[in-house]
């Protein structure tokens, strides 16, 4: 692939960016985004980098700035989704987000529903479209598809992503607070008994003994996985009945406490004769992620207080007569080590470095199935490509395997 579009030159679009510099296969990598400052950066960094101004709220415009290109990788927020997809149909590119989201009736299952239903479309054109390709989604459903095939039967998934990094600044998230929040107060789609089902924000508490860390306090939360998987669970999951994402942290203890004080909630309170939505409030007051690498550094600088995190992905089901379960640990580089490494974040290496690695998998032709897919239906062939990639990264799996008898 000559000519790249990167849609967003955000912390994930710019290492994509990056990385893609470093492709011989590529020749022209657009940096696309509204607010040009991060793409301008790329520019006077990259050799290969061009930036350019896009609204991407009208399909025209990206098409234009599209023209010739082979690839569009889509960083935007997943408001953007459909707009960049129809626009790589319609300039002939493949296609690669990180994140979902809801249709119109905020309905998540059916969001997932409208991408996968572009799939005869990308087949048809001869194109690719891979779908929630970061870290959780994308890292995960790779490592859930590699513990489900040994596996005779799957009953139950359950993904537990915790973090822990706590500064002498505050700063509760190291991504978006408006997404932060927002995934906080979404009421979690888990799917249980060969079902879907919307539960209440922070449902099912339960602390989860992680090894080498110790017990932490996990939610069921909202995130794309438990959506793609229990879609496709009976043709690609050995038809696992149960699908949970969970999530801890200190962020998240705060975040519910926002929530149990409404705080989290969109609907607009009177104060003294004044209208304030609390959730804008709160995202408003709410420190921004370092963004640039001296901010980043000047965090770190600062004095980190805590950093610890878990990232296991546990499967629950039978083999040969034998109840089995299979714990994947993803190891990842932490803040400091992060920073060192690429000069960005732990929350970016891993989303960005991640995505940066399904991105290259898409140039070089390691991906060879068309049509519209998250990443728990890659082929075999490509999952080892991506997990043997990650590894240079120190992105890492360690797997524990337990058999019961009955």
């Amino acid at each position: 692939m000559r000519k790249i579009m990167i849609m967003g030159a955000g912390a994930q679009g710019s290492t994509i960016a990056r990385r893609l510099q470093e492709e011989s296969r590529v020749e022209k990598i657009v940096c696309a985004d509204y607010d040009t400052r991060a793409a301008e950066e790329l520019e006077k960094a990259l050799s290969k980098a061009k930036a350019v101004q896009v609204d991407a709220s009208e399909v025209a415009n990206i098409v234009a700035a599209a023209k010739g290109c082979e690839l569009i990788v889509n960083g935007l927020p997943p408001d953007f989704n459909m707009r960049v997809m129809d626009a790589a149909l319609e300039v002939g590119a493949s296609y690669l987000d990180m994140a979902s989201c809801a249709d119109e009736n905020d309905d998540w299952i059916n969001g997932v529903r409208i991408q996968l239903a572009r799939d005869e479309a990308f087949k048809k054109a001869g194109l690719t479209a891979l779908i929630g390709c970061g870290s959780a989604p994308g890292v995960a459903n790779v490592v859930t598809r590699e513990a489900c095939e040994q596996l005779d039967s799957v009953d139950t998934i359950e993904i537990n992503v915790y973090e822990g990094v706590w500064t002498t600044r505050f700063i509760p998230f190291w991504w978006s607070p408006d997404t932060a929040f927002q995934d906080m107060a979404d009421e979690p789609v888990v799917y249980e008994n060969g079902e879907f089902k919307i539960v209440p924000p922070f449902n099912r508490p339960e602390w989860v003994d992680f090894r080498g860390l110790g017990k932490r306090l996990m939610y069921d939360h909202h995130h794309e996985e438990t959506a793609t998987m229990g879609l496709l669970a009976d043709q690609y999951l050995k038809g696992a009945k149960n699908i949970y994402f969970r999530y801890g942290g200190p962020g998240c203890d705060l975040a519910k406490r926002f929530w149990e004080m409404g705080l989290l909630s969109s609907d607009p309170v009177e104060i003294d004769g004044v209208s304030i939505v609390p959730m804008r409030l709160i995202s408003k007051l709410t420190p921004p992620a370092p963004k640039y690498e001296q901010e980043i550094r000047e965090v770190i600088d600062a004095g980190i207080e805590v950093e610890e995190g878990a990232f296991l992905v546990r499967v629950d089901g039978v083999k040969d007569g034998e109840k089995v379960r299979i714990d994947s640990y993803v190891n990842v580089p932490g803040l400091r080590e992060s920073f060192a490494r690429a000069r960005i974040s732990h929350e970016s290496y891993l989303t960005g470095q991640s995505a940066s690695l399904f991105t290259k998998m898409l140039v070089s032709g390691e991906v060879s199935q068309k049509g519209v897919f998250p990443p728990e239906v890659l082929d075999a062939d490509a999952r080892a490509y991506f997990l043997k990639e990650a590894a240079k990264l120190d992105i890492t799996v360690d797997q524990y395997i337990e058999r019961r008898l009955f």
